[in-house]
């Protein structure tokens, strides 16, 4: 399967980028004609996979601490989106995947992060190593129905 369409954007990893995020990841969509709806799941999977990595990878906020958002549209018209962080890593990728599991409960934090995303993408793979960074992928297939035309 070929890519028909790709992006990359590194961003410093804070809460204001979040929205430049989700749109700019959006804004690339387009060309598949998604729905109102696919548009909105993907933003909402954006912004959460983005959040996860400016509240949990990093210690503070710095500068240097980084996003790296890639996506990429193949010939079926499945979008694949990946949030990566440089940051401290998931110890437990399976325990942080269970609903309400939140590394910062004095933050209020609800710890339905990958499950909102496991809910509005079609899939979903979490990667990390401890003390080296974690990345997010997450797939969808956009903008086709069975009467309409290949992206």
């Amino acid at each position: 399967m070929t890519k028909k369409n790709y992006m990359k954007m590194v961003l410093p990893a804070c809460g204001k980028n979040e929205s430049f995020a989700r749109n700019v990841v959006a804004g690339f969509t387009v060309e598949c004609s998604p729905t109102m709806g696919e548009i909105n799941d993907i933003k909402t999977a954006v912004s959460e996979a983005v959040t996860n990595a400016v509240v949990h990878a990093y210690d503070r906020e710095e500068e240097k601490n980084l996003i790296e958002i890639c996506a990429d549209i193949d010939d079926d018209s499945v979008l694949t989106v990946s949030v990566k962080d440089f940051g401290r890593g998931i110890e437990d990728v399976e325990k942080a995947k269970e609903p309400f599991f939140t590394t910062k409960p004095d933050d209020e934090r609800s710890g339905m992060g990958f499950t909102v995303i496991e809910t509005f993408m079609d899939e979903m793979d979490v990667r990390s190593v401890p003390g080296e960074g974690t990345t997010v992928v997450m797939k969808k297939r956009i903008g086709r129905s069975k009467d309409s035309a290949e992206c």
